[in-house]
């Protein structure tokens, strides 16, 4: 990491020591907000942000997100949350609290095309991604000299499927090492495993490059040409172990036409693929997402 990108998480992390969030899902029912604000009053907390969902007000689930400062907060963090858990345990709550000052480790896993690579590392060294990207891992060299000229290590893992199961042992190796708080696969072109995916639930965040469900799997645009579209998009979402079937979180389209070849469509589409997945994973790190069965609700 160089020493600007450095001094900005630094400042970052000063600035927002008494900074936390709250996400909650649980059964809906009268008198869940009023609960929740009269715990962060009582500990002299003021709401910033607050943002919240029901799928239906009777019987339905209720979803909310909610940003707040609260003087000595890392000194408070325990204590709150025990507290909480009572009331959690009253409104049948699945819950989390979040500290803004504890900057999310991220792992990027690239093949050969780098497009969404470089559109993160752009945000991260702008001060629009506020994480710590502390590793790349690729199964080719490509991105080797880019990454390494901003101090990122690069790991060169060779991977294919005679020899998946070997390099997704390194590469497990690595995110504990590295104590990786999720995964981006920016054109991470390997299927991977139950294993891998079980170790990481909910951490790991792949860019499909078709609008989903639409073109399931390999060769999205060559298919997409074949059927004679008119439109084409990008999909980003958890992974899990149905292929391009986890949960989404962010997708964008763009018009194409007749004239437009394979080549012109994948020109197309890599500009939307790199910023779905930017959307997706600053989204991730900031905390505004809550997984209901296999969806999202993006706060």
């Amino acid at each position: 990491m160089n020493a600007f990108i450095k001094d900005q998480i630094e400042l970052f992390k000063e600035q927002n020591k008494n900074r936390g969030r709250l996400l909650v899902s649980c059964p809906d029912q009268p008198g869940i907000v009023s609960a929740i604000s009269r715990f962060l009053f009582s500990h002299n907390a003021n709401i910033i942000e607050s943002s919240q969902y029901s799928t239906n007000p009777e019987e339905g689930t209720f979803f909310i997100r909610i940003e707040f400062e609260c003087p000595g907060l890392k000194e408070k963090a325990k204590e709150m949350e025990k507290q909480f858990a009572e009331i959690a345990e009253n409104f049948s709550m699945e819950w989390k609290f979040t500290h803004v000052y504890n900057i999310k480790k991220a792992a990027i896993f690239v093949s050969k095309e780098l497009h969404c690579l470089l559109e993160l590392l752009w945000e991260w060294q702008s001060g629009d991604l506020m994480a710590d990207i502390a590793l790349v891992v690729s199964n080719h060299e490509n991105a080797r000299e880019v990454v390494e000229g901003l101090n990122i290590p690069f790991f060169y893992v060779p991977a294919n499927k005679e020899i998946r199961q070997q390099a997704e042992t390194e590469q497990l190796k690595l995110l504990k090492e590295y104590e990786i708080d999720f995964v981006v696969l920016a054109r991470y072109m390997q299927i991977l495993t139950p294993n891998f995916i079980k170790e990481n639930p909910n951490k790991i965040i792949n860019i499909h490059h078709s609008f989903l469900p639409a073109f399931v799997g390999a060769r999205p645009y060559e298919r997409a040409f074949d059927r004679g579209v008119k439109l084409i998009g990008a999909t980003s979402h958890y992974v899990t172990n149905d292929l391009d079937e986890g949960p989404i979180i962010e997708q964008d389209i763009s018009r194409v036409g007749h004239h437009d070849n394979v080549d012109s469509l994948k020109k197309i589409g890599r500009r939307i693929e790199r910023s779905v997945l930017a959307r997706a994973v600053k989204w991730h790190i900031e905390d505004r997402i809550i997984i209901h069965q296999n969806k999202t609700i993006v706060f």
